[in-house]
């Protein structure tokens, strides 16, 4: 497949197609892949059906502006992104160790990009192209818009836009956002009149007023501005900063959601409300843009991401369960956007077509396979609803959850001519899923290959509860019908459930708690999840501040490397390795009864022979003899 297949990539490429300069150049922190799943090849390719020219510099060498002088200066403005994934999140481990590789890179290469690339990137375009407008988005700006607690320098940053010094931000899923950017520039309205769209955020000048409430944004949104505490006050008070994040969650739905504000010095940070989620043909033709599906030719070798997601469709974007560590509802929003049914399976039928396909759809999926086509039963209700979860404390009664549509997808998606297989790898909420008896006997038939992954995450209901999933017995519940579902299926297949140590409120006593409830069914997890604080969520500001910023409690964290070492080494209790760690533990918990020979006891009163044996080591120091075990991760 010639480099003509894709977006143009360097100034020949612009050249060969007949133009002097671009329209917008997007400058990315990820190699460019042309698949739906990579930001650059969705955004790129909805901006070039819509008419504009594009042209992707991805993973530049951004010691210097050279790169970017190669191409003209962008008649329009340039587009800025650090990627799929927050760089700090891409680059270090929740230890604060570099990791030894790089998913969106070629060959996972580490190294193609810098820390925090979205201000370097915007710096180096105002070198390049002087007076080009620069407008950042994706995940990184996304969660840093607002003043933000910073994990790997451990204090509170201000919002992106003053260490980028972009002229507007586009936050949250960017294709409407970047076409209208697009379209009111090509008609010649300046910078300032961008001002009134939805989704964006902007600093305003030191001596500019804050304008009359945007006249553009959605219909029925109250004309109201909420001034959040300032940049220096909530980086200094961590109470102030708690009340930041709690408002800065209420005030996400696009229905209701008010303009916020927030004083950095002596410039004043505006934050638009959210855009409205895109409509079923607008996702149905985002996705049926002419993509390659492949890594550019240039790169050589192709990143691990792609590999992991070549063969998947996605089905819908968006997640309503509101977890408080992850990012999606912040960035993707918590209506759940559906393609339609035609849209997918003529995607699954292009791919079944092509001549390298091996028969197997990896992934029938998104943020959770299983909220395909589910929304709120009252469209009056939800404009206004601020509640951050749909499912907890427990499942809305207004969410209309039926699982018939996803049921009726799979069925067709493994008739197309070509399939032999159709995986669901994306992951599913278990306590929708554990009442759909039809759903549940479909997946264990035909839609698992030995191993479904779940995240149950914990086993304390308290924990649980702060990180807005469902108590411990929903995962058992849901185990115990899985199981029963591939007996009568005939089929011998594991659920890989995926806990997470560190999280805020849980201690030793819970990660104790946990670690009796993995030996009671027999579970011994190879991949372990350190609780990183990303940017911007409800867990990460309870890591901060010790208080739930919804409820303002205090909320306990273990911080220090030892107290997160003992945490992973109780979840992995059955490592040699880990021994000592986990005795020591247990002794100082009290609970030295999980300690000897019995079938409920967790390790032996004995080191195991090979492995660790305490000595001179701290806990949770890793050591061992010649062949112990590697600990694995999933950080």
């Amino acid at each position: 497949m010639g480099r003509e297949a894709f977006l143009a990539t360097t100034p020949e490429d612009v050249d060969a197609r007949g133009w002097d300069r671009v329209d917008v150049l997007f400058v990315t922190g990820d190699a460019y892949v042309d698949h739906p799943s990579f930001a650059m090849a969705i955004l790129g390719r909805w901006l070039e059906a819509n008419g504009f020219r594009v042209a992707i510099l991805a993973q530049p060498d951004w010691r210097s502006a050279d790169a970017w002088r190669r191409f003209a200066a962008p008649r329009l403005f340039c587009a800025v992104s650090a990627g799929n994934m927050d760089s700090m999140i891409n680059h270090y481990t929740a230890n604060k160790k570099r990791r030894n590789s790089d998913a969106y890179s070629p060959g996972g290469r580490i190294g193609l990009r810098p820390d925090r690339p979205t201000s370097v990137y915007a710096q180096r375009c105002r070198e390049a192209f002087k007076g080009v407008p620069v407008v950042s988005g994706g995940v990184e700006a996304s969660l840093r818009r607002i003043a933000h607690y910073d994990y790997w320098s451990d204090r509170v940053w201000p919002s992106n836009l003053v260490t980028s010094k972009a002229d507007l931000l586009g936050y949250g899923m960017g294709e409407a956002t970047l076409l209208e950017i697009a379209r009111r520039l090509d008609a010649g309205d300046g910078l300032g009149s961008l001002r009134d769209l939805s989704g964006v955020a902007y600093l305003l000048g030191k001596n500019e007023s804050l304008p009359s409430f945007p006249g553009g944004l959605a219909a029925g949104v109250a004309a109201e501005t909420i001034e959040l505490p300032s940049f220096e006050v909530v980086r200094d008070d961590r109470r102030a900063f708690s009340a930041m994040t709690r408002r800065l969650h209420l005030e996400t739905n696009p229905g209701n959601a008010r303009r916020l504000v927030q004083r950095h010095g002596d410039r004043l940070l505006v934050i638009n409300p959210p855009r409205e989620p895109l409509d079923q043909a607008t996702l149905d033709r985002l996705h049926e843009l002419p993509y390659t599906r492949r890594p550019h030719p240039d790169d050589g070798e192709s990143p691990p991401a792609w590999e992991t997601i070549k063969d998947s469709v996605q089905i819908m974007r968006g997640c309503f369960g509101g977890c408080t560590f992850c990012s999606i509802t912040m960035h993707q929003g918590r209506v759940i956007q559906s393609r339609s049914p035609g849209s997918i399976l003529g995607e699954v039928q292009s791919m079944a077509s092509a001549v390298d396909f091996k028969g197997s759809i990896s992934d029938l999926g998104g943020p959770t396979a299983n909220m395909y086509r589910m929304r709120c039963t009252r469209p009056e209700v939800e404009g206004v609803c601020r509640r951050l979860s749909c499912v907890h404390p427990k499942i809305c009664r207004l969410l209309d959850t039926d699982h018939a549509p996803t049921l009726e997808l799979m069925r067709r998606a493994r008739q197309i001519a070509g399939v032999k297989r159709v995986h669901i790898a994306s992951g599913i909420r278990m306590d929708l899923a554990a009442e759909e008896p039809e759903y549940l006997e479909e997946l264990a038939a035909h839609h698992v290959g030995g191993h479904l992954k779940v995240a149950p995450e914990h086993a304390s209901d308290r924990v649980l509860g702060l990180m807005k999933k469902p108590a411990v017995g929903s995962f058992e519940i849901f185990a115990e019908r899985f199981a029963a579902a591939s007996r009568r299926a005939g089929k011998e297949q594991y659920l890989v459930p995926y806990f997470i140590a560190s999280h805020p409120g849980s201690g030793v006593a819970e990660m104790i708690e946990l670690a009796v409830l993995l030996k009671a069914r027999g579970d011994r997890p190879r991949q372990v999840q350190d609780f990183i604080p990303a940017p911007m969520d409800i867990s990460t500001s309870m890591y901060w501040t010790g208080l739930d910023p919804m409820t303002q409690k205090p909320v306990e964290s273990a911080k220090g490397a030892r107290d997160r070492n003992v945490q992973r080494a109780l979840l992995q209790f059955f490592m040699p390795e880990n021994w000592s760690t986990v005795r020591d533990a247990l002794r100082r918990a009290g609970r030295e009864d999980l300690i000897g020979e019995g079938p409920d006891c967790l390790i032996s009163s004995r080191p195991p022979r090979g492995g660790d044996r305490g000595g001179s080591r701290r806990p949770g120091e890793r050591g061992g003899a010649a062949g112990g075990f590697r600990r694995p991760s999933r950080d």
